[in-house]
């Protein structure tokens, strides 16, 4: 099963943090035993804003090859993240056994990133998508739909 988000209710209950987590627990019956490890998240609101970011990013990618060796091309909202997350400046280079070097973007996982280091690639991210996808964007209008997007 993959990883679940989940938040702490006043009444004490843990409940999914949002549709798609709790989609993911509809498979398990009232009463069911299930172990976790729990660990306490930075702020996961900064995140969703991330998330809602790159997804504006995205929806208005449109990749300039359409098809590659007769097969048809299609958008991927992982490696839109992680291309974004590499033009920003976040990533590790290794060597592939053919001798290529390719750019390998660097985890925004709640483990492996301080709340501070997420705020630069947050902020980096934001500039990247500005000038690689959204030309006619200021910071402000980026900013001012992720909040409006946010709030829903």
């Amino acid at each position: 099963m993959s990883k679940v988000i989940l938040i702490k209710h006043q009444s004490g209950a843990m409940v999914p943090s949002n549709e798609d987590e709790a989609e993911k627990l509809k498979s398990f019956k009232v009463g069911q035993a299930l172990t976790c490890e729990i660990k306490q998240m930075r702020n996961y609101k900064y995140l969703q804003k991330f998330m809602v970011m790159i997804k504006i990013g995205f929806d208005s990618f449109e990749p300039a090859i359409t098809e590659y060796k007769g097969i048809p091309v299609q958008k991927n909202i992982e490696r839109f993240r992680k291309d974004i997350i590499i033009a920003a400046g976040f990533y590790d280079v290794e060597a592939a056994l053919d001798g290529s070097v390719k750019a390998v973007a660097h985890s925004i996982s709640f483990g492996k990133m301080s709340e501070e280091r997420f705020n630069e690639v947050y902020n980096a991210c934001c500039n990247a998508i500005l000038q690689r996808v959204l030309h006619n964007y200021e910071r402000e209008d980026l900013d001012h739909v992720v909040e409006q997007l946010i709030r829903f």
